[in-house]
């Protein structure tokens, strides 16, 4: 950390906006996170005001980020995060002759979810109805699947992305090959 005060108070303001806006958040957002008003945030990221200790605590809890290291003087260095192959969580007793890869982080699962799809010829991954509003986009990069979400049924071939609802059950079949296909479950 700097031992410099007046630093701090200079860098402060910038590295909290930046926290908010790296998730997403509104002002309105943090404030009902943090318990600390809107326009204190707003005064706050603005360098127009200097929060006290709890407040700045409370901020941080709502932004989940590490106190010292937002007052920390020298730069976050840019970090690259790698899965290997080897280490990817892998589910093989869905669906028959299908196996799926779970590509997101464990702190997405029921948010914003990616999976890789490697179904043998004639395998399918039958599913049942997600959440109220959820949907899937499937891209297939290898062979051709009939989807169904439903009722409604299509084909959909190497190179095509198909958006339908999850909040049914569906099934994704391989009919001419084996298939791989990206599957990215977005939950409302």
């Amino acid at each position: 950390m700097t031992d410099n005060p007046d630093a701090i108070l200079t860098q402060l303001p910038a590295r909290l906006k930046t926290a908010r806006t790296a998730q997403g958040l509104s002002l309105d957002a943090v404030a009902k996170l943090s318990g600390v008003s809107r326009s204190m945030v707003s005064q706050i990221e603005r360098g127009e005001s200097s929060p006290t200790i709890a407040t700045l605590w409370n901020l941080t809890r709502a932004l989940q980020v590490d106190f010292a290291g937002l007052l920390d003087s020298a730069p976050t260095p840019a970090q690259i995060e790698v899965l290997r192959a080897a280490e990817v969580p892998t589910i093989n007793n869905l669906g028959s002759g299908c196996r799926i890869r779970i590509l997101s982080p464990p702190e997405e699962a029921g948010k914003h979810e990616v999976y890789e799809l490697l179904i043998d010829a004639g395998g399918m991954l039958d599913s049942q109805p997600h959440t109220r509003g959820a949907r899937e986009h499937l891209t297939v990069s290898q062979g051709t699947v009939e989807l169904r979400s439903g009722d409604a049924v299509g084909t959909v071939h190497a190179g095509d992305t198909a958006r339908y609802p999850a909040d049914v059950p569906h099934r994704i079949a391989a009919t001419d090959g084996p298939v791989r296909a990206f599957l990215v479950v977005q939950d409302a």
